[in-house]
């Protein structure tokens, strides 16, 4: 929760005012001996730094006591006021303290100081008391029951801070209830951090009943319970209520809409819930309204009252929604709007720009849409938060006229456009502009003089700026944080242009199009600003710039997907506190002088995708993210590894040449979120402990040579999301403890020698959205009896080449709810699959799961949120197809039931499954004709019907729209007819007719869903003569094609072929395969991602480098970090 320090500090002096106003007699420059002599003795009782507490030092017998500061007398010499607030005054002092002898003290304020001992019962002696001010004054533990005896008090502030979470004061024994019972003339109370503990019913009837003339109550952080007691009504004097972090945990009570003094309401952070009554905005006197921090309350705003008295409007973090009034307007005394992460919506209206008192405006993480409403009259902010929404337009400069006062603005994260006025970095006391993730197009215009300027933060990152930098940026001599990244900027940057900026703290150049001179005069390299975060990916770096060498502040450099190769050198590891660092995707060979004790401060470490030889390196002890992938390391993973990972949460060793056993010393890493070892040549067995982790998330282990079976050790507090095991030797059953992982969501076992039946024992499983069972030995029949609901988001299921037999199970189609579509959700929507590494950071672990037909490889690193994939091909089932098969595929786009023995008539409602786009049911014994709404289908992109019984002809159905691209009928006895060309699609058809086969052309049907989502690429080969001659320049093309889609391609081997026709399915072991693809190694440009590590989030760069590609590997699944 914000709180306006401001504000706060105003209600405390207030406060002290009011105690010293109060019952206030003609100060007298007389003094009684008696009342000097007492003074002077507390004075001595108490310890105080006399270099600081000038003015107690000045108590002294030269001068008459009413003179001296903070002591206050009335006409006959009696002391009446006595203020020691802010005077470090340090110990306590006890109940005999001639403090209590005062007795004709009415004032009392001690606030401020550092007693450090209990509050002294002796209190009870100053019975004329009418404010008692001992707020953060350091007293601790119970508050005395003597308080209680005071009963002339008006005001009692006994308030203090919440250091640490650490309450110092408590009203346990006696409690609030007997505490207030004689205080019947308190107007104003104040308990601040004070632990109270209290229910509802209590609190509120013990203030309700014996405070009648309450007019201030601030009870904040006193572990106050609810709910509001509707006694609490009957104190209708309240002006100020405040009662901030404390868990209420109810709706707010709507009768303070009845007390027609309220003038603050302060409730944030208090777990509220329900929905906040409207009629509390029109109360006429309110001026501050604090709610934020409660995202259990709901809310929508009416109409505003002319004339209202709001000062603040602080609602963030709630969950109010609807759209902002035009009658906002009518708040002319509005200063600070602050409505950010709720779910607003709608157009911002024009009206704001008569709230002329504004000076603090933040409505960021919304879902405003439209355009930014003028600023043109709000003359007095100095702050604008519009990032995270939905809002378009331009912004013109007249936009920004008149915002002289204008500190900070930040619009990043809208779709805004157009071009960035230069006016913008006129304004005289700007300091931060931020205008990073949205479509700002063309040239920065130049700025002849910017000497004043008082900018210090620059985020234009992620639009689409083009042209060169514009030098005057190089003149804003107080900038502290420059990020140009992911633009489309050109030219050459010359870094000797960046020792201007000498205050410089933060460096982002990333992924533009222009190259950087690193050659500087080795004179100016100790002149260099003293960065801490330099970033300085894709842009075409061939060496490492040497004036890294004597950044001794840097904490993060990101050199990552450039053209840097050769020898990490030694002088990186020297950078002490170097925390962050990212040399992936460049052609690094060497590592020099790798130090045996890194820095204790590097916690993330990313060298994928280099061509690193040797041993693996050294793990730094105290990193969280290490990530050595993708490069040619060739060693046994060290014995000891896990005693370098007690804080690591991430480690990724992938795609390299490690060879040996898995070290059972991983054991030793208990942080561990995330482990990939996939894609090397490891072998033996999966360690126990792997396995029985409560903290692992992913366990990426596909495409090695590991045997045995899987350990049956996963423990009831299993958080295992993804399981990947494909491409192994693994045999035996799917362990029992597996469904402890209630988690789970991918579950990849395919290509392995499993021996099991189908998989009930994971029903309870809910969020299971993949299972991959692909090439085991699974036997037996499918679905789970008298198992309702299970698997209701299930979208990727895999089971072709197993022994399943028996009959498809149309009601197993019914549990799985994710195949069926409401009506409110949109097939195009995507979803990532994939696992958070960083709660409080955007980091993820990005799965991206690869299926297969005909040999040809899928993968989906962004899967529809509403669609689904089945393949039951090449099994054993021996039934018909599900009359109502359809009604349960509402959602699917790919489904494959070949090789089988189904028999009886396509069902027609297979015509009302909308989004299919391939549909195979080849090499059955399917008969009658061929469906006429299947030809009709404007979504189906594939039908294959090849080898089975049917008859009749091809219909004469085909749609003006029609997307049909393959239609493979041969083997059946069906003649020749229109084809879907013959309304404009050239489409593909192959059908036996006198003998002669027709040709085939292979097909690439894409389908892109939404922004930013995964693509599927589905190419079917359906022929039989011709094939071999086609393989060699179809794998060619497609090993240039698909990598440029960010797509994984493995070719058919010919065991794969030829099994596919065959009923006995033996696993093909892809060494035997000597196609011409081995030795093939193009060029193709890649859809780089990159980890950010400063911002914790990945960055896709759409202007990739080209790299040689990788061997091709057999893997079904890859996986990389990615985010949002």
């Amino acid at each position: 929760m914000r709180i306006s320090l401001l504000a706060w500090f105003s209600f405390i002096l207030y406060n002290y005012w009011l105690c010293l106003t109060i019952n206030i007699s003609l100060v007298s420059s007389l003094c009684l001996e008696d009342q000097k002599f007492l003074l002077l003795q507390f004075k001595n009782e108490l310890k105080f730094d006399s270099t600081i507490s000038s003015k107690l030092v000045l108590w002294n017998q030269s001068l008459p006591c009413c003179e001296w500061n903070g002591v206050t007398c009335d006409e006959e010499g009696y002391v009446t006021g006595l203020d020691l607030s802010e005077k470090l005054i340090y110990g306590g002092f006890g109940n005999s303290s001639t403090l209590f002898s005062l007795h004709y003290l009415q004032n009392l304020n001690l606030a401020f100081n550092n007693f450090g001992s209990v509050i002294p019962s002796g209190i009870k002696n100053l019975k004329n008391l009418t404010c008692l001010n001992l707020s953060n004054a350091g007293f601790v533990e119970q508050i005395p029951m003597e308080i209680s005896q005071l009963t002339r008090l008006a005001i009692l502030d006994i308030s203090t801070y919440y250091y640490l979470g650490v309450q110092t004061l408590k009203l346990e024994n006696p409690n609030l209830v007997k505490l207030v019972q004689n205080l019947a003339e308190v107007r104003e109370l104040y308990l601040d951090g004070t632990n109270i503990s209290l229910e509802g019913k209590e609190w509120c009837r013990a203030l309700s009943t014996s405070l009648p003339h309450l007019q201030v109550l601030s009870m904040s952080m006193c572990n106050l319970s609810g709910p509001i007691d509707s006694s609490l009504e009957n104190l209708q004097n309240l002006s100020i209520i405040r009662l901030h972090l404390n868990n209420l945990s109810a709706p707010v009570p709507e009768f303070f809409a009845y007390f027609s003094n309220l003038t603050t309401l302060d409730l944030g952070s208090c777990g509220l819930i329900g929905t906040f009554p409207k009629e509390i905005f029109q109360v006429q006197s309110l001026s501050s309204l604090d709610l934020s921090f409660n995202s259990g309350l709901q809310g929508s705003f009416s109409s505003f009252p002319k004339n209202g008295s709001l000062q603040e409007l602080i609602l963030s973090k709630t969950n109010f929604s609807g759209a902002l009034p035009d009658s906002i307007s009518n708040l002319k005394q509005l200063s600070r709007l602050e409505i950010s992460q709720c779910n607003l919506n709608g157009i911002l209206p024009d009206s704001m720009s008569n709230l002329k008192e504004l000076t603090y405006l933040d409505l960021s993480f919304n879902n405003f849409t439209g355009p930014i409403p003028p600023f043109d009259m709000m003359m007095k902010i100095t702050l604008i938060d519009l990032s995270h929404n939905k809002l378009s337009g331009g912004i013109s400069s007249a936009l920004l006229k008149g915002l002289a006062k204008l500190v900070s603005i930040n619009l990043q994260g809208n779709v805004l456009s157009g071009s960035i006025p230069s006016s913008l970095f006129s304004l005289p006391l700007l300091q931060t502009i931020d205008l990073s993730n949205n479509h700002f197009q063309g040239q920065l215009d130049g700025i002849s003089n910017v000497s004043s300027s008082m900018l210090e933060t620059l985020d234009l990152s992620s639009n689409n700026l083009e042209g060169p930098i514009p030098e005057f940026i190089f003149h804003l001599t107080k900038l502290k944080f420059l990020q140009l990244s992911s633009n489309k900027f050109n030219g050459t940057i010359h870094l000797d242009m960046i020792l201007r900026l000498e205050n410089l703290m933060t460096l982002d150049l990333s992924n533009n199009n222009f190259s950087i001179d690193e050659n500087i005069n080795d004179v100016h390299l100790l002149s260099f600003p003293k960065m801490t975060n330099v970033m300085l990916a894709s842009c075409k770096l061939r060496q490492f710039p040497g004036f890294l060498r004597n950044q001794s502040q840097l904490g993060n450099l990101d050199l990552s997907n450039n053209q840097i190769s050769g020898t990490i050198p030694n002088w990186i590891w020297q950078l002490n506190f170097l925390s962050q660092l990212n040399l992936s995707h460049n052609s690094l060979t060497e590592i020099e002088g790798l130090p045996h004790n890194l820095s204790s401060g590097l916690n993330i470490l990313d060298l994928h995708d280099n061509k690193l030889q040797g041993s693996l390196p050294t793990f730094p002890k105290y990193a969280t993210y290490l990530d050595y992938s993708s490069n040619d390391f060739m060693s046994a993973i060290p014995f000891d590894v896990g005693n370098y990972l007690s804080v690591t949460i991430f480690l990724s060793l992938n795609n390299n040449k490690l060879y040996g056993s898995i070290p059972h010393s991983l054991c030793n890493a208990p942080n561990l979120l995330v482990l990939d070892l996939s894609n090397n040549k490891l072998e033996g067995t999966i360690p126990n402990c792997l396995t029985s982790s409560e903290t692992l998330g992913v366990l990426s282990l596909q495409n090695n040579l590991l045997n045995g079976s899987i350990p049956d050790s996963f423990p009831k507090r299993c958080a295992l999301q993804t399981l990947d095991l494909h491409g192994n030797q693994i045999g035996g059953l799917i362990p029992s403890s597996l469904a402890n992982c209630m988690a789970l969501q991918v579950l990849n076992l395919g290509n392995n020698q499993i021996n099991d039946l189908y998989p009930c024992l994971l029903k309870k499983i809910s969020t299971l959205r993949v299972m991959v069972l692909r090439r085991n030995k699974f036997q037996g029949p499918i679905g789970c009896p008298h198992s309702p609901g299970f698997w209701p988001v299930l979208q990727i299921v895999d089971l072709a080449f197993n022994n399943f037999n028996g009959s498809l199970p149309g009601k197993c189609f019914t549990t799985w709810k994710a195949m069926m579509l409401d009506e409110d959700q949109v097939v195009s929507e995507s979803n990532h699959i994939r696992f958070q590494v960083l709660k409080f950071g955007q980091v993820y672990y990005q799965d991206s799961v690869t299926v297969t037909s005909k040999g040809l490889e899928m993968e989906f690193v962004t899967f529809p949120k509403y669609a689904t994939y089945l393949d039951y091909s090449s099994n054993h089932f021996m039934s018909a197809i599900p009359f109502d098969v359809s009604n349960y595929l509402s959602v699917t786009i790919f489904l494959s039931l070949n090789n089988n023995k189904l028999y009886g008539s396509i069902p027609h409602s297979l015509c009302n499954a909308p989004n299919l786009l391939v549909l195979d049911l080849s090499n059955n014994k399917l008969e009658g004709t061929i469906p006429n709404c299947l030809t009709s289908s404007e979504t189906l992109g594939v039908l294959s019907l090849q080898n089975n019984m049917l008859n009749g002809s091809i219909p004469d159905t085909f749609p003006k729209t029609c997307a049909l691209e393959t239609l493979d009928l041969h083997g059946n006895q069906i003649a020749s007819s229109k084809k879907c060309s013959d309304h404009g699609r050239d489409s593909s058809v192959v059908y036996k007719d006198s003998g002669v086969e027709f040709d085939w052309q292979f097909v690439f049907a894409g389908v892109g869903f939404g922004v930013g989502s995964g693509m599927a690429v589905a190419a079917l080969m359906f022929w039989d003569t011709g094939r071999k001659w086609s393989n060699n320049s179809i794998d060619k093309i497609l090993l240039i094609i698909l990598p440029m889609m960010g797509l994984a391609y493995t070719p058919m081997c010919k065991e794969e072929e030829e099994s596919d026709t065959e009923e006995n399915h033996d696993h093909y072991n892809a060494a035997d395969c000597y196609f011409d693809y081995l030795n093939f190694r193009g060029e193709y440009c890649v859809f780089c991602t990159k980890l950010d590590i400063s911002m914790k989030k990945a960055i896709h760069d759409p202007r990739c480098t080209c790299h040689h590609s990788p061997s091709i590997s057999t893997s079904t699944s890859s996986s990389e970090s990615d985010s949002p």
